[in-house]
């Protein structure tokens, strides 16, 4: 075990000081390590790249770094084990040589494939969940310190709890995925006009595969982002390494983060910033290997919160939140982003029972985000929303019982593999217990 230091996520908005940092090489020792801190009355929590929003992986008591667990544990056809620290961007190096994929995937690949599925990561596509539904089965070590195994034929009535498991469950040492072909994203990026888009949303969004679009505030214009997938044999037209970087490097990110220190400076200087970067990128089309296409780099810190909606309730909550900026005279600097998910049966999952719309706002980490995140929340709550497990959000279990038709069900499981809490942080003594 090492010697402790604050640690904090990426966000910057949440920190902790665990009692001590430990890095198992294997899952036995895992499990000995959730044995030594029940035995000393020590919280355990694993940690992985940190890019939660919320404070889900803090803990003052013994921190996990699982990174060593990691890589292809085992292949059976189409479900391929991974160990619980994996990295997305080791993903799809590990698939390749097998011509598989993930089936979908979020815009950011840092996570590591617990921590992504354990907070509902997601991508976008009117057809497809996210990450956690194509968990066919998991490895965890309980309360007890004990090993056990979730899949289709053992503890399977644990499935729908542990895909998506807060991290409150137990500690994940591996999970199974269902794994698709390999194959290409066509991308198309384009300008459209905010109304134009909003008009004709649900068939827009569920029109090509894989949608989503970006709002700059104090603008009339979104950039859309619409993917296509054809076959892992299709031509590839890649975008080429200068215009990539020009777009994703210098566009995306360093003058994003030149623009909001101008914004912090010159407030005035927002909306006009604004409108000029709706003008200067996003107008592209290319085809690519899909983990090339869903995901991009992001070098600016932001924070974040997003909400899953009904789908069809997303246009009339995007224009309140328009209008909300405007009455309160914010200069908001980073874009509002929007995505689809199709409706799944993970319990937690924030689309079960139903398909949802995603929206997400944000702030530079140099920013206060309280008062626009809390219009923008009251907004979402009013069109029956439910916030991201790994982003900001003021909710407790009172609000979020009334929110997930099988809470109740999850609650039961968790205190089957952990009925001391052991794997608790004040993150989910709120969330699940109320505290």
């Amino acid at each position: 075990m090492a010697v402790t230091s604050v640690w904090r996520n990426w966000a910057r908005s949440a920190s902790s000081r665990p009692v001590a940092v430990a890095r198992p090489e294997s899952a036995d020792e895992a499990a000995a390590l959730v044995r030594f801190a029940r035995d000393e009355g020590h919280t355990v929590k694993a940690v992985g790249a940190g890019h939660s929003f919320t404070a889900i992986a803090a803990t003052d008591g013994l921190q996990l770094d699982l990174s060593a667990l990691s890589g292809i544990r085992r292949i059976q056809g189409s479900r391929i084990t991974f160990g619980a620290g994996t990295r997305l961007y080791d993903v799809a190096p590990l698939l390749r040589p097998h011509g598989r994929a993930l089936e979908n995937m979020g815009d950011i690949d840092r996570q590591t494939i617990a921590g992504a599925t354990s907070t509902g990561t997601h991508g976008t596509g009117a057809r497809f969940g996210g990450l956690a539904t194509r968990i066919v089965g998991a490895e965890l070590i309980t309360g007890e310190g004990r090993p056990l195994t979730v899949s289709p034929t053992e503890n399977a009535e644990l499935l729908p709890a542990v895909q998506l498991g807060l991290g409150g469950l137990g500690l994940l040492t591996a999970i199974t995925i269902d794994t698709v072909d390999a194959f290409l994203l066509h991308a198309v990026e384009r300008p459209a006009g905010f109304d134009e888009v909003l008009d004709d949303f649900v068939p827009r969004m569920a029109a090509t595969d894989h949608v989503e679009f970006y709002w700059w505030p104090h603008t009339e214009r979104v950039m859309t982002k619409a993917n296509t997938r054809l076959p892992g044999g299709a031509e590839r037209k890649p975008v080429g390494p200068v215009a990539d970087w020009i777009e994703e490097r210098l566009l995306s990110n360093a003058v994003l983060a030149a623009k909001c220190a101008i914004g912090r400076a010159i407030p005035a200087l927002t909306p006009p910033i604004n409108r000029l970067a709706t003008r200067v990128y996003g107008d592209r089309e290319y085809v690519d290997h899909s983990h090339e296409v869903f995901t991009a780099p992001r070098d600016v810190r932001f924070r974040e919160m997003e909400y899953a909606l009904p789908v069809a309730a997303v246009p009339s909550a995007l224009r309140e939140l328009r209008r909300a900026i405007d009455d309160a005279g914010w200069r908001i600097e980073f874009p509002v982003e929007v995505r689809v998910a199709a409706s799944d049966d993970t319990w937690m999952s924030t689309s079960y029972g139903r398909d949802s719309g995603y929206i997400a706002v944000h702030r530079s980490i140099r920013e206060d985000p309280t008062a626009y995140f809390a219009a923008a929340e009251r907004i979402f709550l009013a069109h029956d929303g439910r916030p991201h497990w790994g982003k900001m959000h003021t909710l407790g279990r009172a609000d979020l019982e009334a929110r997930y038709p099988r809470f109740s069900e999850f609650v039961a499981a968790r205190e089957r593999l952990d009925p001391q809490h052991l794997f608790t942080n004040p993150y989910l003594a709120k969330v699940l217990d109320g505290d």
